[in-house]
């Protein structure tokens, strides 16, 4: 293992000149563009440090580090759901830290860090919603859905898609946001009248919106931001909210107890949490509202302030135990159903 110093500049680290090269071992749960998008302008800004990169979904994530945990071949994992970050950090697989970046953060992103004793930290966040494809609804004749109840419109039989809570973030953030508004039994009731909508249970978050972009299904239960992404490519896709209220996440960041790159994985944890990194998001297609105080939202990010957020409990649904015992659940009386 290669220790090598670093040094501050500005408030983020940087490797010195002259410094031997480094690797950093990169879990990414974003979309795949903005993690190519981060390894690509951090190896151009820090010459010395190779960056391997794998994307994986929130729970593929977790899944992995936990299967790592005796022997870490991951330093470092971004983005994703808070709610799996919050149960690496419970299950004593990601390290503390306090990055010098820290109080220059929202204070939602500083929140994320202090529920976790500084095992992790907020990146960005975003309202969970759908995006719907105008082109098949109008066709169709579907009337466009404003709250969660009219999912269940017989209308949308075969239209809807949504992830597999077990490997997507996005969907146990649907899971856990559905408990919190209705209660457990009726969310799970709601859930098996809906899964007769359902066409497909994606492996990632995003893909429901992408394939509703493509014309391949009506509507995708997503974050808002990934129906705004593909809206600012050109696709007919219109962004809901639902009205009863609604979750949403925190992106986060952890680092890796007993990585092999520790010092690589501080360099590129204060490096992605400067304004300059945050600002370039947009670029990739990312537009979830950045956590450094000091970066501008992008403009074409949902205004969260005219969202109806629920009050969402990243304490108990980012436990081990709740987390288990909602997706068990979810297996036994959604996920063995089959599909129409």
């Amino acid at each position: 293992m290669k220790t090598l110093k670093y040094a501050l500049i500005g408030g983020a680290a940087f490797l010195p000149a002259g410094a031997m090269a480094a690797e950093l071992n990169l879990i990414c749960s974003a979309d795949v563009v903005i993690c190519e998008k981060l390894v690509s302008e951090f190896e151009a800004s820090h010459s010395d440090i190779d960056v391997n990169m794998v994307r994986l979904s929130s729970g593929e994530a977790y899944a992995k580090v936990r299967a790592e945990g005796r022997n870490p071949q991951t330093d470092l994992w971004w983005g994703g759901t808070g709610d799996p970050h919050l149960q690496a950090a419970h299950d004593g697989l990601t390290a503390e830290y306090k990055s010098p970046m820290l109080d220059k953060l929202q204070d939602w992103a500083q929140g994320q860090a202090k529920t976790s004793d500084y095992h992790t930290v907020g990146v960005y966040s975003g309202a969970l919603g759908w995006g719907y494809n105008k082109d098949i609804f109008a066709e169709k004749g579907i009337k466009a859905p404003e709250c969660w109840s009219d999912l269940l419109d017989p209308a949308l039989k075969g239209e809807i898609q949504i992830a597999d809570p077990n490997s997507s973030g996005t969907a146990y953030t649907t899971l856990a946001t559905l408990v919190q508004i209705m209660g457990e039994d009726e969310a799970f009731d709601f859930l098996k009248k809906m899964h007769a909508n359902v066409s497909q249970y994606t492996k990632s978050g995003s893909a429901p919106v992408k394939a509703a972009a493509r014309g391949e299904t009506g509507l995708g239960i997503v974050f808002q931001h990934d129906a705004v992404a593909q809206a600012v490519e050109g696709f007919p896709i219109e962004v809901g909210s639902p009205c009863e209220g609604t979750g949403y996440e925190i992106g986060s960041m952890s680092m890796i107890e007993g990585a092999q790159n520790e010092e690589s994985a501080k360099v590129f944890y204060d490096w992605v949490l400067t304004p300059e990194v945050q600002n370039m998001m947009p670029e990739a297609g990312s537009f979830q509202i950045p956590s450094n105080a000091s970066a501008t939202p992008p403009k074409e990010a949902p205004d969260l302030s005219k969202i109806k957020l629920i009050d969402y409990d990243f304490a108990e649904y980012g436990s081990a135990e709740r987390r288990k015992e909602l997706l068990s659940r979810w297996d036994e009386e959604i996920g063995s159903l089959p599909l129409q």
